[in-house]
This record gives structure tokens, C-alpha cells and sequence, in this order.
């Protein structure tokens, strides 16, 4: 069960509220690779508002830009296990979503998803925003419209939990302990050490007896040749 402090329990149980979404993007610059993190969320004006940090659980503000940037959310799966769940956010193409995605790397960007609640018309943020999803952009769709359509930018998420099914890519090769720490030698012989013979202990050599001496000679005698 999600924890939620007074104000905003008090409010749900009078359905005396109002709910907006807000989702905040952490992308790359091209040139540099410097991350750069810009948030919106689904109303009009541009606020600063107050959101729960999913990492440290503690309140912050944030400033969120409206006037049509983010559009839908998809439904998120609240389970209780470790199943990596898919999120889709759509925003619009006109605003600064579009120059975010186009001007930046947003591949494998971050994004963080909160639900805020607000007292009814959107006047007062009631509680901080609870993060409700964290993961990664796993695939962005920009469709460009025909004349006089809406254009939308489709980011297709899925939850940070797919980093405990990631597997390693580092092998047991010298190659790649030199590359984790230049010099280091400790799988320098990994490729031969398994052909190695060792061998432990001394031979032993046993000494073969001398051939006994014939008695009599088998060659003809030739000690009455002539050897001028």
C-alpha cells in the first residue's frame, strides 16, 4: 500500500480533488554527453511544484512546463513483484517536448512519472507528487502529421526493474581487465592456462645393466689374410 500524509488521505476520502500527471526526462546533450533533465506535466502554465525524490523519498521542487507539452499517459500496472512493466507517454510536437527529443540524445533517457493532487479546478497542489514509475525511454516515435493534423512524439517506457535481468557484458579475457583497470595483468595467461601441463615430483630413472661380453667371436677369422 502506497503511504500518503494526512492532507492527501483526507482529500481522497472526500473526493474533493483534482489530479494531474507530471513526468520528468533526464537526456543527453549530443556534443558533450552531459545529461540535462527538463520536466512537464498535463495542464497549462508553467509551475514549480513539489514531488517526492524516488530515490532519496525526500520533498523537492521541481518546475514543470505545461500548455499542451505532455498529452496521455497509459495506465500503470501497480504489481508486487519484479516483472518489468511498459509505460507509453505521448506529448505533443509542439512545445518544448519536441525540442527536447530532437535537440537531445533521449535514448535510454530516464524518465520519472508522478501523480499530483491538487484541490478541485487545479488551484492548489494539496501533497508532493508521488512517483508512480521509473525506467527508461526505450523507444521514441516522432510522427510528423499531414497539413493541418496534430503531430505526437510516442515514448514507449519500460520500468528500471529490466536492469535485474541485464546481463553482464564483461568477459574473462585480459582484454577486458585491461580495459577495467589499465595495466592489470591477472588474466594475462586465462587464454593458455587451460593447455598447461604441470608436472610435480621427479622421474625415476632405472639404470639398465651393461650387455655381458660374448665368449667366442661369430666373425670369420682373418688372421691368415694377406693386408698388403
Amino acid at each position: 500500500m502506497r503511504p500518503l500524509d494526512a492532507a492527501a488521505q483526507t482529500a481522497l476520502e472526500q473526493r474533493a480533488i483534482s489530479i494531474r500527471d507530471f513526468i520528468w526526462l533526464t537526456v543527453k546533450d549530443r556534443s558533450t554527453g552531459d545529461p540535462y533533465s527538463e520536466g512537464y506535466w498535463s495542464d497549462l502554465t508553467t509551475v514549480s511544484a513539489e514531488v517526492i525524490d524516488p530515490e532519496t523519498g525526500i520533498d523537492e521542487y521541481r518546475t514543470f512546463f505545461g500548455a499542451g507539452n505532455l498529452i496521455d499517459v497509459s495506465p500503470i500496472i501497480l504489481a508486487a513483484n519484479l516483472t518489468s512493466q511498459t509505460l507509453t507517454v505521448t506529448c505533443s510536437q509542439v512545445g518544448r517536448a519536441n525540442e527536447l527529443v530532437r535537440d537531445y540524445d533521449a535514448k535510454q533517457g530516464r524518465i520519472e512519472v508522478y501523480r499530483g493532487l491538487f484541490t478541485p479546478g487545479g488551484v492548489a497542489q494539496i501533497s508532493a507528487a508521488y512517483p508512480r514509475f521509473v525506467g527508461f525511454i526505450d523507444d521514441l516515435d516522432i510522427k510528423t502529421p499531414p497539413e493541418n493534423d496534430a503531430g505526437e512524439i510516442i515514448m514507449t517506457c519500460i520500468s528500471h526493474s529490466q536492469e535485474l535481468g541485464r546481463s553482464n557484458p564483461a568477459t574473462r579475457s585480459d582484454a577486458m581487465m585491461d580495459q577495467r583497470s589499465s595495466g592489470d595483468t591477472f588474466r594475462q595467461h586465462v587464454a593458455s592456462v587451460g593447455k598447461w601441463e604441470m608436472r610435480w615430483g621427479v622421474k625415476n630413472i632405472v639404470s639398465k645393466p651393461p650387455a655381458p661380453t660374448p665368449t667366442g667371436s661369430s666373425k670369420p677369422n682373418d688372421a691368415g689374410l694377406d693386408r698388403r
